[in-house]
């Protein structure tokens, strides 16, 4: 199993529905935008419950994992930067990017999410290093290479082509509309 990492953990073990929702949405007023809730749930239901509400709050359900007989939830909080215009001139359909992989070119696909969306769901062989850690972790990408940068809906990407590029990166695509509607092979945690 792949390390899940969580801003937040909430214990809501032992709750029946709709509790677990009720202290879902107390924890998520509390959130920052962007970071990830770990829900520890032992209500079966929970998982369609949670999935329907951060669908109608406009939240991102990531997936849930079951160990035992608890399931752990994660949600994404929603955040203004998927709703800011975006400001990186080069763009990319996932469409294209598509072809790209399947003529096997020399390309590095950087994936810029949280790590609990990456495990989810993610492209094959896709370099994860998420918008927060980028900064630090620049070193690990070459610099030589055509770097196809996407996130969920292409706003995080945006963000981080932006920060490749004022770094001396020249060859940078920012990828649209990313994982949202990439219908390309991938790989990861089914739901």
């Amino acid at each position: 199993m792949e390390n899940m990492k969580a801003n937040v953990i909430l214990d809501a073990k032992g709750l029946a529905c709709p509790m677990p929702i009720v202290k879902t949405k107390k924890a998520m007023n509390t959130l920052e935008e962007g970071l990830v809730l770990e829900v520890q749930a032992t209500d079966k239901g929970s998982r369609a419950d949670l999935k329907a509400w951060a669908e109608s709050t406009g939240h991102q359900y990531l997936g849930t994992i079951e160990e035992g007989n608890v399931l752990k939830h994660y949600l994404r909080k929603s955040s203004n930067d998927e709703t800011n215009e975006k400001k990186y001139p080069n763009l990319i359909s996932n469409e294209i990017l598509e072809k790209k992989m399947e003529n096997n070119e020399d390309i590095v696909v950087l994936d810029v999410r949280e790590a609990a969306e990456y495990v989810f769901n993610h492209i094959p062989d896709a370099v994860s290093i998420p918008l927060g850690e980028l900064e630090d972790r620049m070193d690990e990408l070459n610099k030589d290479k055509e770097i196809y940068v996407l996130c969920r809906t292409g706003n995080r990407s945006d963000l981080a082509a932006q920060k490749l590029a004022q770094k001396g990166f020249t060859n940078v695509m920012n990828v649209v509309p990313g994982m949202s509607q990439w219908k390309g092979q991938s790989t990861g945690i089914k739901k």
